[in-house]
């Protein structure tokens, strides 16, 4: 006779896991793209390259703040 084993708390920590490791990703990804177009902005417009770096740091920390709340929410 076989008995059953109950997996569902290893399932949950499961999909745990994996929505954290989407998140960082996700947070990876869009901080790369951030970074690669302010480098493009301030190629096209030097002058431009104080603001240019004051909203990519913004929006960094903003994808970074997504990250930590998709991190921490399970």
């Amino acid at each position: 006779m076989t008995t059953i084993i109950d997996l569902s708390p290893f399932l949950g920590e499961i999909t745990g896991s994996v929505q954290s490791g989407m998140a960082a990703i996700g947070a990876g990804l869009g901080i790369g793209l951030i970074g690669a177009k302010a480098a493009e902005a301030t190629g096209r417009n030097p002058g431009a390259s104080g603001s240019i770096l004051t909203l990519s740091i913004i929006l960094a920390a903003l994808v970074e703040g997504a990250f930590f709340v998709a991190a921490l929410v399970k």
